[in-house]
C-alpha cells in the first residue's frame, strides 16, 4: 500500500495544533581559534560519541570539554540507522552547555532533516520509530487512522477511496509501525525536533571557511547566507518563499548539491572560484556525498569532503577534520594526519599518511597506490 508522503506530513501538521517558534541563528563568526567538523552521523550514536571524545569535545560523562571549540556538525543526523533521538538529544545538551566556556554547537540542516520534516520517510529505519513508541502509542495511531481515513473519505483521490476493510488496516498498520505517529509529530515544525532544526542554519561562515551539507549549484551561487537560510527555514515551517519554493529539493540548493564532490575539477573550477569570491571565503566543507573513505580535500583544499563512505568489510575511520588556528587536519582512527595541501605531491603524501594508519590495505591504499602510479586516485561509488 503507497500513501502521498505529503499528504500524511500535512495531516499531521494539521492536526498538531502548537504553533512553530520563529527563531534566527547566528550565521557568521570571525577569529574562532578551534573548528571541530563531524560529516553525516545518520543515527550512529556509538560513533558521534567516540568522535566526540577522541576530539576533546566531551568528558567521560559526555559533558561540554570543549572549551571555546566550534563544533559543525553537518547535517544527516537521521536515517539509516536507530540511534538519531540519542544524537539529537545529546546535541541539544551541548548545545546549551558550550556557550559556557565560550565554545558554540552548530547544527547545520541536511537533507535528510528536511525529510523527516516532512515525511519523507525512505531511509528511517524501524528503530527510529521505535524510539518513541510508548504503551499509549496504539491508541495515538488508531486515533490518526480514523482522522486519516475520514480526511480521505472528505477528498477522495481519482478513482474514489480505497475499501477501508482489515486487510487494508493492516497493511496501513505495517506502514506506520508503533512509534510512527510520536516520530513524526516530534519532527513536525511545532515539535520538538523540527522546532529545534528550524532555529539553525543551512549554511554558515566561520573565519575563511564556508561550510554547508551538500553544497551549491551555478543557480545559487550569488545568493547570501542569510537568504538562502531564511528560505530553506521557511519552507521548513510550511511557508516556502516564493523565489525558492522548491529549495528544500532543488538539487542545486545547499541541501542536495553534489557537483563540488562529483564533476571533474577542471570542469567545476570557474564555478567553485566564483563561490569563493562571493563568500568571500577560501574554502568551502561539505557533508552529503560519500566517496572517499577518509576526510578528502579536492581543489588542492579548496572543497573538502567530510562525509565517510565505508565499504562492506572496512571499519569505519571515524574520521574528522580540526580546523586549528588556519591549519587543517585529519583525524583517521584516532591519529592526527596534516592537510597540507598545494605541493604537487601533496595529496599522494596525504593519501599515503591515511593508508598507513589503514595497515595499507582497503580502499586507502588503494587510492594511495593509485596516486603514487601516477593515474590519479579514483573514488568509491556514491552513496
Amino acid at each position: 500500500m503507497t500513501t502521498p508522503i505529503r499528504f500524511l506530513a500535512a495531516l499531521l501538521a494539521f492536526l498538531l495544533l502548537t504553533p512553530a517558534l520563529e527563531a534566527r541563528a547566528q550565521e557568521q563568526w570571525d577569529n574562532v581559534e578551534r573548528v571541530v567538523v563531524f560529516g553525516d552521523l545518520h543515527g550512529e550514536y556509538d560513533k558521534f560519541v567516540d568522535m566526540a571524545r577522541t576530539a576533546g569535545l566531551i568528558d567521560q560523562r559526555g559533558d561540554w570539554a570543549g572549551g571555546r571549540t566550534h563544533f559543525v556538525q553537518l547535517g544527516d543526523v537521521p536515517d539509516r540507522a536507530p540511534d538519531t533521538r540519542r544524537i539529537l538529544d545529546h546535541l541539544m545538551r551541548l548545545e546549551r552547555q558550550a556557550p559556557r566556556s565560550g565554545g558554540y554547537v552548530h547544527a547545520l540542516i541536511g537533507n535528510h532533516e528536511a525529510m523527516n520534516m516532512t515525511g519523507d520517510l525512505r531511509y528511517t529505519v524501524a528503530g527510529e520509530f521505535a524510539a518513541f513508541a510508548d504503551r499509549n502509542s496504539a491508541r495515538r495511531r488508531d486515533q490518526y487512522y480514523q482522522r486519516y481515513i475520514a480526511a480521505i473519505r472528505r477528498n477522495p483521490p481519482q478513482g474514489g477511496a480505497p475499501v477501508f476493510d482489515a486487510a487494508y488496516r493492516a497493511r496501513w498498520d505495517e506502514a506506520h509501525p508503533l512509534g510512527w505517529v510520536e516520530h513524526q509529530t516530534a519532527w513536525a515544525p511545532s515539535g520538538p525536533y523540527g522546532r529545534w532544526i528550524t532555529g539553525h542554519s543551512a549554511m554558515i561562515r566561520i573565519n575563511d571557511t564556508l561550510y554547508m551539507h551538500g553544497g551549491l549549484g551555478p543557480a545559487f551561487e550569488t545568493s547570501d547566507i542569510a537568504t538562502l537560510n531564511s528560505a530553506v527555514v521557511a519552507a521548513l515551517r510550511g511557508r516556502p518563499q516564493a523565489n525558492f519554493a522548491d529549495i528544500l529539493e532543488n538539487q542545486q540548493g545547499p541541501l542536495w548539491y553534489r557537483g563540488l564532490a562529483l564533476n571533474e575539477e577542471a570542469t567545476e573550477a570557474p564555478h567553485l572560484q566564483a563561490l569563493l569570491t562571493n563568500y568571500h571565503v577560501r574554502r568551502v566543507v561539505l557533508g552529503h556525498t560519500k566517496r572517499y573513505s577518509t576526510v578528502y580535500p579536492r581543489f588542492g583544499g579548496q572543497v573538502v569532503l567530510t562525509d565517510i563512505a565505508v565499504p562492506a568489510a572496512f571499519a569505519d575511520p571515524h574520521a574528522f577534520l580540526v580546523i586549528e588556528n588556519s591549519v587543517l587536519t585529519t583525524v583517521h582512527r584516532g591519529q592526527r594526519v596534516p592537510l597540507t595541501l598545494g605541493a604537487p605531491d601533496a595529496l599522494c603524501a596525504y593519501l599515503g599518511r591515511v593508508a598507513a594508519i589503514d595497515g595499507n590495505t582497503g580502499p586507502n591504499a588503494t587510492l594511495s597506490t593509485q596516486c603514487t602510479s601516477g593515474a590519479g586516485p579514483a573514488a568509491a561509488p556514491v552513496q
